[in-house]
């Protein structure tokens, strides 16, 4: 199926890997949003299942090994090109994940990945709607006593 312009919605995969006030953040090397932070992931494959997908996907892009945890949200993203036929449609679905091994590295279609502090998301341009999720989340995981994020 081709992401461009397809004929339905892509399935894909995304990871929420916090250590402790900080996101794990990918900056995009390729279309769409290329040259923007986001979170790590990509599309899932044909048979593959969402668990095995985000842990292909982060370790293809950040060659961090991780262990999926819990389902933290599940967005659309859509965008539409200036004829405003649908050029993009993504159903991503966002992982809270748990570093198993490794130290992050930008690999893939990525060109530079890091933790950013959660109070600095502001000053960066990230794709749309991942702030939303981001706070979402960690205002969640802060909540929750078994997935609280380490101390920094």
């Amino acid at each position: 199926m081709n992401r461009q312009y397809p004929t339905s919605p892509v399935c894909a995969v995304g990871a929420l890997i916090f250590q402790g006030k900080k996101i794990l953040l990918v900056r995009r090397g390729k279309s769409p949003s290329k040259g923007k932070w986001s979170l790590p992931g990509g599309r899932l494959r044909l048979g593959e299942p969402l668990k095995t997908g985000v842990i292909r996907e982060i370790k293809e892009e950040t060659q961090l090994l991780v262990k999926p945890i819990e389902i933290g949200k599940v967005v659309e993203h859509i965008i539409k090109d200036k004829e405003g036929k649908f050029e993009y449609h993504y159903v991503i679905v966002d992982y809270i994940c748990q570093v198993v091994k490794g130290i992050p590295q930008a690999s893939s279609d990525v060109i530079q990945v890091e933790f950013v502090p959660i109070s600095q998301l502001e000053h960066l341009e990230l794709t749309s709607g991942t702030t939303q999720v981001i706070l979402e989340v960690f205002d969640s995981v802060s909540r929750s006593k078994h997935l609280s994020p380490p101390a920094v």
